[in-house]
């Protein structure tokens, strides 16, 4: 798909025809030089007159296509690293016991169980590192947010005699069907705050 760039063609001056009753200004080399002494004192405006709504509009029609796509890009990516780790963790044991689930705190990628420990596990995926590595981006108040979660899922869930924990799984896509995938056990605590 090609975009263009949408450019304003320069604007023709307007001929001005004089009526009859007045008189056009000498040609002479003093009459131009007048001409221009004036022009140079004309004050420039402040702000320019914004162009009509449709040039503007036109404009910013291909940025905002390539905004939505990299948004469903984004997306696809998130949930294609949500599957691959769903399935490293079931693949090393773990015991998946809800995915994406939401409460009014926010969302948790995937809830598992490590035998006695329950394991709010939150998953950053990344199509390269030039933007920093995934785990970068758990920030504090997504941890705290993520404490939240854990407690409003504890709540609706009996569990007695339970240890909880904080992983984050970082996957960096090196090929379309490949990552690279890194499991911050233990990612954070109470000393992290």
């Amino acid at each position: 798909m090609a975009t263009a760039t949408l450019e304003k063609a320069p604007a023709k001056k307007a001929s001005r025809k004089t009526p009859a009753t007045e008189k056009a200004p000498a040609a002479t080399a003093s009459g131009r030089r007048a001409a221009a002494s004036r022009k140079r004192a004309m004050p420039e405006p402040l702000t320019k007159a914004p162009a009509t709504a449709k040039p503007r509009a036109a404009a910013k029609a291909p940025s905002k296509a390539a905004a939505k796509a990299k948004n469903m890009h984004n997306k696809e990516l998130g949930a294609r690293g949500e599957e691959a780790a769903a399935r490293f963790l079931a693949n090393r044991g773990y015991e998946i016991l809800d995915r994406n689930w939401t409460c009014a705190a926010g969302e948790a990628d995937i809830v598992a169980r490590d035998a006695n420990v329950i394991v709010f596990v939150e998953v950053k995926t990344r199509s390269d590192a030039s933007m920093g590595f995934p785990a970068e981006a758990v920030t504090a108040k997504k941890r705290q947010r993520y404490e939240r979660i854990a407690c409003l899922y504890l709540e609706r869930h009996a569990f007695t005699e339970m240890l909880v924990r904080f992983d984050v799984i970082s996957l960096v896509a090196i090929a379309p069907d490949r990552a690279l995938v890194r499991h911050h056990i233990n990612a954070w605590s109470e000393a992290d705050k």
